[in-house]
């Protein structure tokens, strides 16, 4: 369904919803953003032979225009995809701004995360069962950056992901393809959660799931099972591409799926020309409002 017919309104390069209701209680708001920014390596790496040769090959000027767009984000957390190293990521999240992250993995595409300076972040053990082995894909899969982000009077956990292409919503059932990784995958994804629901905690995984997922999806309803979750793609499709549905996605639980600021689902659009690619994905994010504790 086009974009414009479920009210997503597209404007210089942003596409945003109606203002949200106000709140009577103080709450400071944090931006969280989801980005695949394709392939982004150094200048020496994109030219490397076991790197395919149909890859974005970025010039400076490219950088710039996406450092650009990355200001306009103006996010503050914004978990990334496919990049290559951190010196490369700091030329679009310049380290005076912000806090950058990358996956342990020793591979060429990284989970990644750009928090703003100012936020305490405590970064936990990558989440390797994601990666799967080398047995069970035929190559080497991400694993998913996993951070713990303090607010003035909150704890958000943030799992940063990018899971198994090719599996877009074919059912349970399907045995071929690349459906049965990423069915390993989303179990990596219930353990995950259920140790957040024994917890108690606020959190959130965002990422490139390259999956189609709605409520009725019986991964994201497996998910669901775990502890309840906020969907915020759910029942919208993206500007981006020709308004085809959302296969980056941020899933909030815990307290964090009663923070969402009403109507703050947001949609960068990037150029999506073949002549000069910038990013074959565009950001998504949420506006969250975290309550203050107000002193007695």
């Amino acid at each position: 369904m086009p974009a414009h017919r479920l009210g997503l309104i597209v404007l210089a390069g942003v596409g945003f919803f109606l203002p949200a209701t106000s709140f009577a209680t103080p709450a400071q708001t944090l931006k969280i953003s989801t980005w695949n920014v394709e392939w982004l390596l150094d200048s020496q790496m994109q030219h490397a032979p076991q790197i395919p040769s149909d890859i974005p090959h970025r010039t400076a000027d490219d950088l710039a225009a996406l450092a650009t767009y990355a200001k306009r984000l103006h996010s503050d957390l914004i978990g990334l995809q496919e990049v290559g190293d951190t010196a490369t990521l700091a030329r679009l999240f310049g380290t005076q701004d912000y806090q950058l992250f990358l996956s342990g993995d020793d591979i060429r595409q990284h989970t990644a995360l750009a928090v703003r300076q100012g936020l305490r972040v405590r970064r936990n053990p990558d989440v390797t069962a994601l990666a799967l082995s080398p047995t069970a894909a035929q190559h080497h899969l991400r694993s998913g950056l996993d951070v713990t982000v303090s607010t003035e009077s909150a704890e958000l956990r943030v799992l940063i992901v990018h899971l198994k292409t090719g599996c877009w919503d074919n059912p349970l059932s399907e045995t071929h393809h690349s459906c049965p990784i990423l069915f390993q995958q989303f179990r990596a994804l219930q353990d995950w959660l259920v140790q957040r629901a024994k917890n108690r905690e606020a959190f959130a995984i965002i990422g490139d799931f390259n999956r189609r997922m709605t409520r009725t999806d019986p991964l994201f309803m497996a998910l669901n099972q775990i502890t309840p979750l906020e969907l915020v793609t759910a029942g919208r499709a993206s500007p981006c591409q020709d308004g085809s549905s959302f296969i980056d996605h941020i899933l909030l639980g815990g307290d964090a799926s009663k923070w969402v600021q009403p109507y703050s689902l947001r949609v960068m659009v990037l150029p999506q020309d073949g002549a000069r690619t910038l990013s074959d994905h565009c950001p998504v994010s949420i506006t969250l409002r975290i309550p203050r504790q107000i002193p007695p």
